[in-house]
């Protein structure tokens, strides 16, 4: 029998140390995705040719995660990518270690270099400009492990073929949920910003995403549980994806879209 998973206790643990967050996303998957499986990681031998390549060592953090679910596109490139070991490279300024791009290419997420030696450093997040000079490292989250965590969760939001839509917020949409959901126990991020930065919630079986006051994701286990926030917080909600929603808890259902 599956252990029933509670997503805000377990996130409590997963955000508490290494050891928790790779708990955590596996719970997660078994529980919003698919299980992780052996042949889901990178295989060492990959990471080795990567850190023979760029001439450094990894951190445990970031050796971890990829032989964890370094071969989970679901959970890892749903929107923004994580990168292959043999895409990882040094930005073009030589500060950070970059693992990860939007789809877009408007920005990328590093470690910095001279943190490397650290088995869980911090991460970084750079925007894209126009005028590259004026480009520079922001602080993302403390510790890789907890980038991690946070990817899983921004990536399931965007996974093809789940119950999911999209608001743009006005204030009473952002009072509705803070009276219908529970905020589940993520840090205030980008680092150092406590208003105005992402928050998590859970309503029932919905996971839910708030971007400063600025958008609004919703990801079901269900099409009936994301439908119930709907009806909860009214408005113009926006079905994500093409393609028959599946439902965690029932099946592909016909006709519908994520």
């Amino acid at each position: 029998m599956t252990r029933e998973f509670d997503l805000a206790p377990s996130l409590a643990r997963g955000v508490a140390d290494r050891a928790g967050a790779w708990e955590f996303i596996r719970g997660f998957a078994a529980h919003w995705a698919r299980p992780l499986s052996r042949g889901d990681g990178r295989p060492e031998a990959e990471l080795a040719r990567a850190e023979e390549r760029l001439g450094l060592r990894l951190p445990a953090a970031l050796r971890e995660a990829y032989l964890l679910l370094g071969r989970r596109p679901d959970l890892t490139g749903s929107v923004d990518a994580l990168l292959a070991p043999a895409e990882l490279y040094v930005d073009g300024a030589g500060e950070a270690l970059v693992f990860r791009r939007s789809d877009e290419g408007d920005a990328s997420w590093g470690i910095p270099l001279d943190r490397l030696a650290e088995s869980d450093p911090p991460v970084g997040i750079r925007a894209h400009l126009p005028d590259d000079t004026a480009e520079r490292w922001e602080g993302w989250l403390e510790r890789l492990s907890l980038c991690f965590v946070e990817l899983v969760l921004s990536e399931s939001l965007r996974t093809p073929g789940r119950p999911r839509a999209f608001l743009d917020p006005d204030d009473t949409h952002i009072e509705l949920l803070e009276e219908h959901a529970v905020r589940l126990p993520f840090p205030p991020y980008p680092v150092g910003r406590e208003e105005g930065g992402g928050r998590w919630f859970l309503a029932g079986d919905v996971l839910l995403y708030d971007g400063g006051g600025m958008s609004l994701y919703a990801r079901g286990r269900s099409a009936a549980g994301l439908e119930r926030v709907r009806e909860l917080i009214p408005g113009e909600w926006l079905d994500e994806g093409v393609g028959p929603v599946e439902s965690l808890e029932t099946g592909p259902r016909q006709g519908g879209h994520a």
